[in-house]
């Protein structure tokens, strides 16, 4: 898949290491400020630190907002940069 407005979970995701550094594929994520529009629902599970089964049951609930596209679910990574700032430390939700 060469759009960059999309990363997909199958991606490989390679990080820059210092010498004799140990991080496993799962411990790599893309920076913050640089994501593409759409993610791969595993992919914002893992930014989230939710299981990839929450991650689509908060998708099927509509509290992860989302698109299809091809079969495939996507979070709108603008959506879930708002709904992170919404509920940082300190806040509730209602």
């Amino acid at each position: 898949m060469n759009n960059r407005n999309v990363i997909d979970d199958r991606e490989t995701l390679r990080p820059t290491r210092d010498e004799g550094s140990k991080a496993s594929h799962d411990d790599v994520l893309p920076a913050l400020d640089n994501l593409p529009l759409l993610l791969a629902v595993p992919l914002a599970a893992r930014i989230l630190g939710i299981s990839r089964a929450a991650a689509y049951r908060l998708v099927a609930a509509e509290e992860l907002p989302a698109r299809r596209l091809g079969g495939r679910v996507y979070v709108i990574t603008a959506a879930l940069l708002d709904l992170t700032a919404a509920t940082g430390p300190g806040t509730t939700s209602a």
